[in-house]
């Protein structure tokens, strides 16, 4: 049978020997930036990549990570952040001080007034008269002054609430996928790093590459408002089965990610075959009850923590797994092996849906 060419997969190959012939270590966030680059989706990445030469220092790569997936340099954000907010505080503590200032002229006045009640007793024309007058200019004064302070300190609340808010937003847009609001390929590399935040023992769990077969056809052949209804249908799916402990995400085009904490093969196997019978089970049709577009069916590739000795081989050997799904034919599940990787490692089998939604 001729190999079905996977342009995502084929991207990821290309990502895992470029890497390996620029001697870029396999780093999650160099890993993301390298796929970005070579996907060609940011056309002033491609260029700024290609500008670094043929050695890429991982300086650079930082800095250039810095600019096109700032998640991966928080600390530098946080930072950036944190200066603005301490000088609205200084600010803000100015306005204090002047408020202070305030206070004790105003004391004063008042402090002075009294004495003069003290020792006057008759008001009119008298140094108490011109003290009250004093007062009351002074209350005036004071007056307007706190009008100004709430002010300012409206004005400031809003400023730090406003920058809240928008580092909320620019965190939340980072992590989540636009079209099916699933965690995006960014929130996937983040869980998996903290996988191997422990190089000497990673945290044990199985991950499942998928994508729809023949996405690409879908697209050109029933055009993209049909092929998001794939995507949100996947999504749907995926969402229901990984409940809230696993991750679901979409990373692009066809192509979706679930992280399942377990290492258990049985249970991951089911939980993909689970997602691969619901989509079976569906029934996708025209927006006005037109004709149906079949049955929706999904290629994947398995691998599992213990299998990958850092996070940049646990995505790269699922790749490679869906990659052999593909090629052998579509609606596949490929279970990558537990040494070198040779025929007698991989595990392909196809099963047949049990079950629909209620499976």
């Amino acid at each position: 049978m001729q190999p079905v060419k996977n342009p995502a997969a084929s991207i990821a190959l290309r990502v895992a020997t470029a890497m390996h012939q620029m001697g870029i270590d396999g780093l999650p966030r160099n890993y993301e930036l390298v796929y970005e680059a070579y996907s060609g989706n940011n056309p002033e990445l491609v260029r700024d990549f290609i500008a670094l030469g043929k050695v890429k220092t991982q300086e650079a790569l930082d800095e250039l990570g810095r600019k096109y997936l700032p998640h991966h340099h928080e600390d530098g954000i946080l930072a950036r952040q944190n200066g603005q907010v301490r000088a609205e505080m200084s600010s803000f503590i100015s306005l204090l001080n002047e408020e202070k200032i305030s206070l004790t002229d105003y004391g004063r006045v008042i402090g002075h007034a009294s004495q003069t009640i003290m020792t006057e007793a008759d008001l009119e024309g008298t140094p108490l008269g011109q003290s009250i007058k004093m007062l009351k200019a002074a209350t005036e004064k004071r007056a307007y002054q706190n009008s100004n302070v709430v002010r300012a300190v409206v004005d400031k609340t809003a400023s730090l609430a406003d920058m809240q808010r928008e580092a909320d937003d620019a965190e939340a847009a980072k992590f989540v996928d636009p079209v099916t609001r699933l965690a995006s390929r960014r929130a996937f590399n983040k869980a998996v790093a903290k996988i191997y935040s422990n190089a000497e023992m990673p945290v044990l769990c199985g991950v499942a590459i998928g994508e729809i077969d023949d996405y690409t056809r879908i697209q050109e052949q029933l055009g993209s408002t049909v092929a998001e209804r794939f995507l949100l249908q996947v999504a749907k799916v995926m969402d229901a089965v990984s409940g809230g402990g696993d991750l679901a995400c979409r990373f692009d085009g066809g192509r979706f990610g679930l992280l399942l904490y377990t290492s258990d093969r049985e249970e991951v196997s089911r939980v993909v075959d689970l997602v691969r019978a619901k989509l079976k089970a569906s029934a996708l049709v025209g927006s006005n009850g037109g004709r149906s577009f079949g049955q929706l069916t999904m290629s994947f590739g398995i691998c599992f923590s213990e299998q990958a000795p850092n996070a940049f081989d646990f995505t790269n050997f699922a790749d490679k797994a869906l990659a052999t799904s593909k090629a052998a034919g579509g609606d596949t599940v490929t279970v990558y092996g537990t040494s070198d990787i040779v025929s007698k490692d991989w595990l392909i089998y196809k099963k047949k849906p049990v079950g629909g939604f209620g499976a």
